[in-house]
């Protein structure tokens, strides 16, 4: 097999498994569907690894493999660039991707839509690895939306509940907002470098940056990276387009791990990684870049402390961590920011599948303060979610310690603007974050046990994952019920949902000790990623790294290491020792409080500005346009003129003779008048 065809293979054995499942799931059922995505996705999974070994080799690829149309001078065709920072993308999707197939089929097994969510997850797998193979701005821009598409219909998986419903148009129009924007970025890269080809538009990339954006004099490279970036803001949840990320928990546990861990939610921070060559080449760019990625990792970590659905909790983790990533790049180390891509694709999707099987194990019950104590009952899954949680927080000699702690030394040696508020939300974010995620940790699986029990808190949200609350609902009635009936206890999930806990665990731990200094102080992204010798703040830090070990060592006395122990001793006295604490700071802080529980009111604001605007604007148009235009003048505006000139027309056709006769005299009078001038002797 020729390399070309092995890159073939990587996204072609996905949606072969996809179509199968999705097309022909009924016929072959349900034991076949699942094994022919598997399949596929292992399939994908291996060729990345045999791809990763070639380019550990030395060799890379950049070419076209097939042209849809030109038109002018511009190419618009499918082709493939395989080098450093691909290899490591499609290792990780494909790795993660593997993980979810196998968990679901124990998750979705009372799924009625069982064949149709293997079909999806493969077709996502599928969007997102031709997303990241591609070597230009049209394939980029197909599997950006495909990657949307499918996240539609997996956040809507269950399409017979409402809130899912709502998440799923509020993801699909939240990522048309930053869409629009990523669109006319590539847009102005069209239009003023004259390809849509990486290497052609690095290659004019200083011709663009003296260039003005014309009728206003704003910098051409300013505006293009600033639009591209608000495209990752929407597909890489940054404030203010960040509000479809926590809605889009209606969906399946399963796909939570596969859009928020590994694919959906990276794919900004690998664009922006991979347009290094046109961001380096505009600092305002970079300065925004930073500032809002900066925002977005501490405040939604703020919100994280108040949340008890226990999916809910992870996911805004997720953005707090992407804010992370995206304060890396503004930073200039794109390197930090896709090590901690991948660091945290693995932890996070172990986060998510842990949070499932507890699901699982509590009868569907998700509210973290019907739990506690499950440590006894759940042993594996307890395990490794502390893995996980440790990991998030960035302990010492874990993985998300050195891409973590990268970053955050990487901020702090940031010149740009913007630089020093960026250091302090990353710095405080450590504390929330060690917070959040232990306060999670001790209710669920520590302290007293709360389960079969009446339940108190009735507010939260339920993972519909068994078909009693999706097709079936109807037919079931209240037989069946969610949470742990009295006297029932919790149970340990099937080893096809444990094993890939497991096995999502053992690169959480050390994955990054032995991936830290080729990624980011070697040369594994040489000629991948560019960094202007001004903003080059991982040469700083690479002169003070001594190896893994010594980083580990090192980080047992610095200041985020202390942080995040103090938020794991301040969550233990608050939901362990004093859990009377947390009630009195929220009856003493309720205006904060209140805040938190609202979300900033970002929801709000989006439904009286924007909904209600668009709402507004249409029912004008509706009055203006279509009442007035369409129907007053267009349609019944014609009927009534027809109507007049038949009105009219009756008093001349009466079918009276003698009328006729002097309608023809008249007709002859008027034509001989109209002729005089030329000479017809009257």
């Amino acid at each position: 097999m020729t390399m070309q065809s092995l890159y073939l293979t990587v996204p072609l054995a996905p949606l072969a498994g996809s179509i199968l499942a999705g097309l022909f799931g009924k016929t072959i059922g349900r034991t076949a569907s699942h094994w022919v995505t598997i399949l596929g996705v292992a399939i994908a999974f291996v060729a990345s690894f045999l791809i990763f070994r070639d380019v550990q080799a030395g060799n890379t690829f950049n070419g076209s493999l097939y042209t849809w149309a030109v038109a002018g001078g511009l190419k618009l065709e499918v082709g493939f660039l395989i080098d450093q920072l691909t290899v490591m993308m499609m290792l990780v999707v494909t790795f993660v991707s593997l993980m979810v197939h196998i968990y679901t089929i124990g998750y979705m097994s009372e799924d009625p839509g069982y064949q149709r969510f293997f079909s999806y997850i493969s077709l996502f797998t599928f969007s997102m690895l031709m997303l990241v193979m591609s070597n230009n701005f049209l394939q980029l821009f197909f599997g950006w939306e495909a990657v949307g598409l499918v996240s539609y219909l997996l956040i809507g998986f269950w399409y017979t509940r409402p809130t899912a419903i709502y998440a799923n148009l509020k993801a699909f129009l939240v990522n048309r907002v930053g869409d629009f924007g990523f669109l006319l970025g590539i847009g102005l890269i069209a239009a003023f470098a004259g390809t849509l080809n990486y290497a052609e538009v690095f290659a004019k990339a200083s011709q663009l940056a003296t260039l003005t954006v014309p009728g206003t004099g704003w910098p051409m490279m300013t505006a293009i990276c600033i639009c591209l970036f608000i495209g990752a803001m929407g597909k890489s949840a940054q404030v203010p387009l960040h509000v479809w990320l926590p809605d889009s928990m209606e969906g399946p546990t399963p796909i939570s791990a596969l859009i928020h861990a590994a694919t959906m939610v990276t794919a900004g921070i690998f664009m922006v990684t991979r347009m290094s060559p046109l961001f380096e080449l505009s600092e305002a760019a970079l300065s925004f870049v930073m500032v809002i990625g900066a925002t977005t990792a501490l405040f939604m970590g703020f919100l994280g402390i108040i949340q008890n659905d226990i999916k809910r909790v992870v996911a805004y983790s997720t953005l707090s961590q992407l804010g992370y990533m995206t304060v890396a790049l503004g930073a200039s180390a794109y390197s930090a920011a896709v090590f901690h891509l991948m660091t945290h694709a693995f932890f996070k999707a172990l986060l998510f599948l842990g949070a499932g099987s507890v699901i699982i194990g509590m009868h569907h019950d998700q509210d973290i303060r019907n739990m506690g104590g499950l440590w006894k009952y759940m042993p594996i899954t307890w395990f490794t979610s502390l893995v996980g949680s440790l990991a998030l927080i960035g302990m010492p000699f874990l993985s998300g310690f050195y891409s973590k702690d990268s970053i955050i030394e990487a901020v702090q040696l940031s010149h740009l603007w913007g630089a020093r508020y960026a250091y302090f939300c990353v710095i405080a974010g450590v504390f929330v974050t060690a917070f959040y995620s232990f306060r999670m940790y001790f209710l669920v699986f520590h302290g007293k046990e709360r389960f079969g029990q009446a339940h108190a808190h009735d507010d939260h949200a339920h993972d519909a994952h068994d078909p009693h609350e999706s097709n079936e609902e109807e037919t079931h009635g209240d037989e069946h019920h969610h949470g742990l009936a009295p006297g029932q206890k919790p149970h340990e999930s099937p080893w096809v949902v444990w094993l890939p806990l497991v096995l999502l665990a053992i690169p959480s731990v050390v994955i990054g000790a032995f991936t830290i200094e080729p990624m980011l102080f070697g040369e594994w992204f040489k000629g991948v990623v560019f960094v202007a010798d001004a903003h080059n703040v991982l040469h700083e830090l690479g002169e003070e790294f001594h190896g893994a070990a010594a980083m580990g060592l090192h980080g047992l006395t610095t200041a985020p290491f202390w942080l995040a122990l103090a938020g794991v001793v301040v969550s233990w006295f608050f939901y362990i020792k004093r859990p009377d604490i947390p009630a009195a700071i929220k009856n003493r802080c309720g205006f904060i409080y209140t805040i938190l529980d609202n979300k900033y009111y970002f929801d709000r604001f989006n439904e009286i500005v924007f909904a209600g605007g668009a709402r507004l604007l249409g029912r004008s148009l509706w009055r203006a346009g279509d009442q007035t235009l369409i129907d007053g003048v267009a349609v019944n505006g014609t009927a009534g003129l027809v109507g007049a000139i038949s009105r009219l027309s009756r008093y001349i056709q009466t079918g009276l003779v003698y009328q006729y006769a002097f309608w023809i005299i008249i007709g002859v009078v008027v034509m001989l008048w109209a002729f005089k001038p030329w000479g017809l002797g009257l």
